[in-house]
């Protein structure tokens, strides 16, 4: 009945409405799904948050931040294996594979599976992003609706792609970073007709999440104060600072990827992966999830807050903050990859990010501490998120828009921009391959070989 209901209804469609406007209302409707579901995640990872951490102390240490990663990590493996039999970790890498391999009709139930993961994943404190299960919802999506209607390949593409920049623009709340995903990241070959409907998709999807979360940004950042061009030589010096940080970063991410991969009982691999982040989130607890409301105060110069929770709270002094950020800066890598390859469902982009304020913060408070400077600290830890996010994402395109669109900081573009062009050219002095290749970039041999001096 409903086969022959599809039937009637495409027969009718051929007579009245064209291909093009047709897609154009299929993408839409793309969008507004991709956009609920990047709600729908965001607001299920924030309720299982608060509802594990709402009795912290702040001004302590919180021993169950020991335990909670770990119990993050097994209940996702739990749900892949044994509820949803899928592996769904590393989706861009998969997302990029099943386009490679012309893969465009995607199992129905990724369209929900990848969200409750996740859930489970940050909720319990893995320290990643959530773009990349959304990526692959918004992918299922569109791949779903398209095999529905009975499209041709070429438009079952065209649509998984426009479901996977739908889906980084509603959890970003940023059109032009997730349209510059499918574009950048993902290379889908398109015409001026399917970049037209990748963007139509991406805000909708966008608006749809922004709407739906009350009209709120996730990092809103204080743009009272305008951007002072004396400024400018500080910012190519933080946009090398950042490139060469990008390449211990990937480093890191894939020494770490390896390392799990040689692991092959699941639940080991769940265990030592697990038990790995957690001592890292006790150590430096704004690891703990996506790390937004951390980057949130840090960028608007709320400094002390990121002594919280931590073994640290309670001490004072610009130099701890440092010596803390730092700390946390370095350890970013070992805990996203843990989280990603560990058993985890998560995505990359959010961790870049997270990693770049905190780089920036360094950066600056660090010249000001020890040379006199006067740099604002905040200013420059929102610039090296677009900074770190272009050199280790190999996406400086996508890093710059999405950035600026986050924190709805359009003032500070110039800046943005030159932080992370030049970061990515650090990043492109040493290696040619992307982020997501399946092989260890170039430059692994000559940091292996400075870290191994160290």
């Amino acid at each position: 009945m409903q086969r022959h209901s599809i039937d009637r209804f495409l027969t009718w469609r051929e007579t009245h409405i064209s291909d093009k406007a047709f897609g154009f209302i299929v993408a839409s409707v793309i969008g507004l799904l991709s956009g609920t579901g990047a709600f729908v995640l965001k607001r299920m990872v924030a309720f299982i948050s608060h509802l594990l951490t709402s009795h912290f102390h702040i001004g302590s240490s919180n021993w169950p931040l020991l335990l909670l990663p770990l119990a993050g990590i097994l209940i996702t493996g739990i749900l892949c294996r044994y509820v949803f039999h899928a592996d769904m970790s590393n989706a861009t890498a998969r997302l990029i594979r099943d386009l490679k391999d012309k893969n465009y009709s995607l199992k129905p139930k990724l369209t929900y599976s990848s969200i409750l993961a996740s859930s489970v994943t940050l909720g319990f404190g893995g320290s990643a992003g959530s773009e990349g299960p959304i990526a692959y919802t918004g992918a299922a999506i569109g791949s779903n609706i398209a095999r529905l209607l009975r499209m041709s390949p070429d438009m079952m593409m065209l649509m998984l792609g426009c479901g996977a920049g739908a889906g980084i623009a509603g959890i970003f709340k940023s059109p032009l970073g997730g349209t510059l995903f499918t574009l950048e990241v993902l290379r889908i070959p398109m015409s001026t007709f399917a970049v037209l409907a990748l963007l139509v998709t991406a805000i909708i999807a966008a608006m749809t999440a922004f709407a739906l979360s009350g009209f709120t940004l996730d990092i809103p950042f204080d743009c009272s104060v305008p951007f002072d061009p004396g400024l400018f030589p500080y910012i190519l010096l933080l946009g090398v600072a950042c490139g060469f940080y990008s390449l211990y970063y990937s480093f890191v991410m894939k020494k770490i990827a390896q390392l799990l991969h040689r692991i092959h009982n699941p639940w080991v691999k769940n265990i030592i992966a697990g038990a790995f982040l957690s001592v890292l989130v006790f150590l430096f607890p704004m690891l703990y999830g996506e790390g937004y409301g951390s980057v949130g105060h840090i960028i608007n110069g709320n400094f002390s807050t990121m002594l919280n929770d931590s073994p640290f709270a309670g001490g004072h002094g610009m130099l701890l903050l440092i010596l803390v950020a730092g700390g946390t800066v370095l350890a970013k890598c070992f805990a996203t990859s843990a989280t990603n390859n560990g058993g985890g469902v998560s995505g990359n982009f959010a961790p870049t990010l997270f990693a770049g304020c905190m780089f920036g913060f360094v950066f600056a408070a660090g010249l000001n501490e020890f040379f006199g400077l006067q740099l604002p600290v905040g200013h420059f830890a929102f610039y090296a998120m677009a900074g770190v996010m272009a050199g280790a994402i190999r996406a400086p395109l996508m890093a710059i828009f999405l950035t600026c669109e986050m924190g709805a900081a359009y003032a500070y573009f110039l800046p943005l921009v030159a932080t992370a062009t030049i970061s990515f050219g650090v990043v492109r002095l040493f290696t040619a391959d992307g982020y997501f290749s399946r092989y260890l970039d170039r430059h692994n041999g000559i940091i292996a070989h400075i870290l191994h001096k160290l």
